[in-house]
């Protein structure tokens, strides 16, 4: 099957790309001596995580428990979850227990306690990280603060739990202006997370592993000691905000979405059959940020993206074309594809994503574990 026998608007995956992706992170993070688990938010896909797998990954880390399960249902049995789950959950994770290798973070010591009393109802352990803010500002314990090592040694005293170490997402290095200033984002959150687990370890507490977790940083992150493991998830497919941040070029790019021309107003405006429920409506980020919902290539041929059509508005099925100079060719029926700004929530959109090999189909992978939110 070629790729214009299908509906449209469809997303594609470019499998020569994913395969490299995959081998390129997996390589670093070998290279650098530490283990590479990859976040499954972004493809949400067994198929894809086997492949990663395969290429040497340790385990893998899912947001949530609905999509753990869909990976344990799969056979996948070393699973971390680096999101502050809620005790309220316990009777989910303890049935998720049984069949894989799990692990949690806790950064609030009302909720560790719960955790550790839920496990030692059950007569189980259960493995954590503690989670640490290296500069997000989201979640986790600040590392500067004098409670950090009590937390950890309260945490590590605590039955029913066993701690393992220290877990961080810098995502503040999406937001970076420079290269200079994405390199100190990752020196900086080793920093911080060498210093804590030292300070931890001084005060007896085991701090076996330093676990980091950001496609913008990873390479970075793979060549400074004492990190054990990596967490990048955008890197299986990257996106236009990756390519904006540094981080991978547009050859790296693996998913697109194929749409087509369904109106032409004007000679400035077209519009395209993929709106807000494909493009999602997350706009760009990076060193600039790159306007409008998503870089369109006039033609499914296309090598670089048309720079005078701005998607400059969405709305749940249409996405509307800007003409910034001159006219387009571009006329109803013509087929185009879009790289995203965000390639994580454009696969939690669809049922399936198809695997192209240049114009040819050559498989469909379904997104098992799509909409898996709780």
């Amino acid at each position: 099957m070629q790729i214009t026998d299908l509906p449209t608007p469809q997303v594609l995956i470019d499998r020569r790309r994913l395969t490299a992706n995959i081998e390129r992170m997996q390589t670093a993070a070998t290279r650098g001596g530490m283990t590479l688990r990859p976040h499954t938010k972004t493809h949400k896909s067994p198929r894809v995580a086997k492949w990663q797998v395969d290429a040497g990954a340790s385990g893998i880390a899912c947001a949530k428990i609905g999509e753990a399960e869909v990976f344990a249902d799969a056979g996948f049995t070393d699973i971390r979850l680096p999101y502050p789950i809620n005790p309220s959950n316990s009777d989910r994770l303890l049935a998720l227990m049984e069949r894989a290798q799990i692990s949690i973070v806790v950064d609030h010591a009302a909720v560790a306690t719960e955790w550790s009393e839920a496990m030692l109802a059950a007569g189980k352990q259960l493995d954590v990280l503690v989670k640490v803010d290296v500069g997000y500002h989201r979640c986790g314990i600040d590392p500067a603060l004098a409670t950090a090592v009590p937390f950890l040694t309260q945490v590590a005293a605590l039955p029913g739990l066993r701690l393992r170490g220290l877990l961080s997402h810098a995502g503040q290095s999406c937001d970076v202006t420079s290269a200079a200033e994405l390199a100190a984002v990752a020196k900086d959150e080793a920093e911080l997370l060498r210093t804590l687990a030292a300070e931890a370890r001084r005060a007896g507490v085991a701090v076996d592993e330093i676990s980091v977790g950001s496609t913008a940083t990873a390479m970075l992150s793979a060549t400074e000691p004492d990190i054990t493991e990596l967490r990048p998830g955008n890197y299986v497919y990257y996106d236009r905000s990756q390519v904006a941040i540094g981080s991978a070029s547009l050859e790296d790019c693996a998913l697109s979405v194929m749409a087509t021309v369904v109106s032409k107003p004007a000679d400035n405006r077209i519009v395209l059959d993929c709106g807000s429920k494909t493009l999602t409506s997350d706009t760009g980020r990076g060193m600039v940020r790159p306007k409008g919902y998503g870089a369109v290539f006039a033609g499914l041929d296309a090598l670089a993206p048309d720079d005078s059509l701005l998607i400059a508005r969405l709305s749940e099925e249409h996405g509307v074309v800007e003409v910034q100079t001159g006219a387009t060719r571009l006329e109803p029926g013509d087929r185009v594809r879009v790289l995203p700004n965000h390639s994580c929530v454009v696969s939690n959109l669809v049922d399936a994503v198809r695997l192209v090999e240049g114009s040819t189909v050559v498989d469909t992978l379904p997104v098992a574990a799509r909409g898996k939110i709780s």
